[in-house]
């Protein structure tokens, strides 16, 4: 038996999640007001603003890179500071502290030069929204990459968001939980990090799938090269 086709007795169970949206009520009317709330949210406000915020905004051109990047441009006017807000790679951060506190070292820099202090028109406030994941089970479990395969053809694209972007802030290692399980269930390390390996927020949902499938398939397909040598 081919090592991809072994079954774990630590399976993958799919899960799903819905994303539920709700106004904290705080509005700022410029970069100061920002920072200063920005510094006070929970973290669930800047996963909202930042990982929901691109992934709903995939389909714009120019893709607006995060929430606050798109806000101090088109609100305030201020290209430089929206600039370097949309300069993060929010993909390198592993914990929402980490992206915070990016963020308001941005911002305060900008500050500490700024010769004025630019205000929104009224009505164009930064409306700070937070993000609840509620967690839902799936009928679909994989306990070998055939299995995995197979899973990933058939569960919703609200599976694969959930296990890929909601799981590099859970796990806090800047890895996905396919790429997690893949290593330290299956032990296929070099697999694990071609999944891991890429930017994710590059692709549609759609995109991940077939992505992810075919880096699996990949690995499938040479090992059964290595088995008729």
């Amino acid at each position: 038996m081919l090592k991809r086709q072994k079954k774990t007795k630590n399976p993958f169970y799919f899960k799903t999640h819905l994303e539920l949206r709700e106004s904290t009520g705080l509005k700022a009317r410029n970069a100061r007001e920002l920072v200063s709330i920005i510094k006070e949210v929970p973290g669930s406000v800047i996963y909202y603003h930042t990982h929901v915020f691109l992934q709903q905004h995939q389909f714009l051109s120019p893709e607006p890179p995060n929430a606050f990047a798109y806000w101090v441009t088109t609100a305030l006017g201020e290209d430089a500071l929206g600039e370097r807000l949309g300069s993060i790679d929010i993909c390198q951060f592993h914990t929402i502290r980490q992206l915070r506190e990016k963020l308001i070292e941005v911002i305060e820099a900008h500050l500490f030069d700024a010769k004025e202090l630019r205000n929104a028109p009224a009505g164009k406030e930064f409306d700070f929204t937070k993000s609840r994941s509620v967690i839902l089970p799936t009928p679909y479990v994989a306990h070998n990459l055939d299995e995995m395969v197979e899973a990933l053809r058939k569960v919703t694209i609200r599976s694969i968001d959930f296990h890929i972007f909601n799981s590099r802030l859970r796990l806090e290692k800047g890895v996905n939980d396919f790429s997690n399980w893949i290593e330290t269930t299956l032990g296929y390390t070099k697999l694990a990090l071609q999944l891991s390996d890429f930017d994710p927020y590059t692709y549609t949902l759609e995109g991940l799938r077939s992505h992810i499938i075919n880096i699996i398939e990949n690995s499938i397909e040479r090992e059964l090269q290595y088995a008729k040598k």
